[in-house]
């Protein structure tokens, strides 16, 4: 019992220090040789899964969404004193597209910005290997 109470102290105290060492929002740039709309396509399917995120918000429009990650035990008691949601947008750079994620974790034991980057590159490269459709036939002139 008393081993639990000091882990949970000490979680807390971590929780509370982490900002102090730099932790808490950053913004990471990744720059795509895709047009926008078809990254957007990729991010919403890696922000779709529910086993890896909660809570999104999206604006197709714009291009941006707001979201939460779904942490383990121990970083879920952080997470209740650290709580802030995690944030990406596409901007067009040309024909490239330019995808910022404003991340809560990174270092330490999770790194949120590089487990999404991942999931949207896994996304991106079903998304282009999937056959497309074929071309809808043309109508029949009728009699």
């Amino acid at each position: 019992m008393i081993k639990a109470r000091l882990v949970v102290v000490a979680l807390i105290s971590l929780a509370f220090a982490l900002p102090a060492f730099g932790a808490g929002n950053k913004t990471y740039k990744t720059t795509y040789p895709v047009p926008c709309s078809e990254l957007w396509g990729a991010v919403k399917v890696a922000l779709g899964n529910p086993d890896n995120y909660k809570d999104v918000q999206s604006d197709d429009d714009k291009m941006t969404a707001d979201y939460n990650v779904k942490h383990s035990v121990h970083w879920s008691i952080i997470g209740a004193v650290n709580q802030g949601k995690n944030h990406v947008s596409l901007a067009p750079i040309g024909t490239t597209c330019e995808m910022s994620v404003v991340s809560m974790y990174s270092g330490l034991s999770h790194n949120d910005q590089g487990d999404f980057k991942k999931r949207v590159d896994e996304s991106l490269a079903k998304l282009k290997s999937a056959p497309a459709s074929p071309p809808a036939e043309p109508a029949k002139p009728g009699k």
